[in-house]
Formats: C-alpha cells, structure tokens, sequence
C-alpha cells in the first residue's frame, strides 16, 4: 500500500493494477518461455545470485501495434507477482531547463525504491529517437538511462516496447542494456487459431465457446483472417457475438 501511494504521489508512474496472465496469449511462443525462465530467477533472486546468476535486466519487444506487446507487459508483472509500473516518455518532459531529467531520474528512482517490479517503457522511441541532434535535453536523459541500464543492480525489470526501432540509437540495442530483443510480427495461421481461441474461450458462457465453434467454418475464418493482428481478431470474435 506503501509502495501504491508512493507511485501514485509522483504523478511520473502510472501503476496498472489490470495485469494478464500468459495463457491470455496466443502465439508469441518463443517468448513466453523466455519470460517464464526469467520468472523462475525473480522468484528466487537471493538464491540466484548465491549461484552467480545476474540479475534480469530487462527485454525489448519490438513490433506493429496490436500484436500482443503491451498484452506480454501486463502478463510479465503477473508471472513475476510483482507491481507493474508504466513510464510514459512524453510525460517526463517539463517546460523548465533541467526539469525533464529530473523527472527521468525521479522516475527510476520511485520504480528501485518499489523494487521488485516491471517498469514498462511503452513505445520507448517516442522518447529517444533522433538522439544525436541538437536536442541536449534528449541526449542527457538518453545517456543517464543507458548508464542505469548498464550498471543496474536493482530487482527493476524493465520491459521497452516500440512499435518501431529504425530511428532508435544502436547503442540502446546492444548487449549489456536489455538481456535479449524480440520482434513481434503478424500472426502466422497457428497463432491466429490461438488467438481466436484464447478470445472464445473469454467469453463466460462455455455454451456460446460451442456455438461458435459450431457455427463457423473455423479453418476457412483462419485462412481469411490473413494480415490480421491480435487486435483485428479479437474484435472479429466481438463483432460475430454482437
């Protein structure tokens, strides 16, 4: 409650109370083991680090909207059992000299003083992309997380989403900030199956999961829903219900 009160006092955190679970998932595969191997060291973190083990970092997921990204953020706090925190990068811009880094530094300050926690960074290149320019605000704040990243000893695990990462600085990419990188790309046909069941099997009546599944030509809705991402299916499974 503590913790609660502190994060929502800053007004530089949002804390999301409306975590996922990874069986709320379909598809991303490769990286829900990755996460649940993760999972398996924030849960026994001193005995990790007795053994030698580092402390997670972080991971990046980059991919197009809809496609499950901010889904794996809520679904990490809830696998970890830990609070989950939302850092919105345009939110850390003041309009006074200095004020925007101060901001960043408080923000990570509020997320170690949390600790353990996911901080979720959504669509982090909106903050830093163009580094490089004219802008010093843009790049001091860019050198101090990229310091924090480096040198974190914090139980922080930070998840960065973007729904882009070409205008990103390579150095935010390297090993050493985030442990690994995953690209999220449309759903093949396996996963969009997944998808469609994850979204009938949501629906309270058992009942209804049936009558869907009688109704429609299941493997044929398969192959027309091509291109689609997790968003477009889930409101192709509201629309029929309506």
């Amino acid at each position: 409650l503590q913790k609660k009160q502190m994060v929502q006092k800053s007004g530089l955190l949002e804390l999301i109370d409306t975590p996922e679970k990874l069986e709320n998932i379909g598809g991303l595969d490769a990286l829900k083991e990755y996460l649940k191997k993760k999972a398996k060291i924030m849960h026994q973190l001193p005995k990790a680090e007795k053994f030698g083990v580092s402390i997670p970092k972080g991971v990046f997921i980059v991919g197009m909207p809809g496609c499950g990204k901010s889904l794996c953020a809520k679904a990490t706090a809830s696998l970890f059992e830990t609070p989950l925190l939302k850092l919105d990068m345009g939110s850390m811009m003041g309009k006074y000299v200095g004020e925007s880094e101060s901001n960043l530094r408080k923000a990570i300050k509020i997320a170690e003083a949390a600790a353990p926690c996911v901080l979720w960074i959504d669509e982090i290149e909106k903050g830093f992309s163009g580094i490089g320019g004219h802008n010093d605000i843009l790049t001091r704040m860019f050198g101090y997380f990229l310091s924090w990243m480096q040198d974190k000893k914090s139980s922080v695990y930070v998840i960065a989403t973007a729904n882009n990462a070409d205008a990103l600085p390579p150095e935010l990419k390297r090993r050493g900030r985030f442990d690994e990188i995953f690209c999220v790309n449309l759903p093949n046909e396996e996963e969009r199956k997944a998808i469609f069941d994850v979204h009938i099997s949501k629906r309270k009546n058992n009942g209804r999961k049936r009558e869907i599944k009688k109704d429609y030509d299941f493997e044929s809705l398969i192959e027309e829903t091509d291109g689609f991402n997790g968003a477009d299916i889930e409101s192709v499974v509201n629309e029929a219900l309506e």
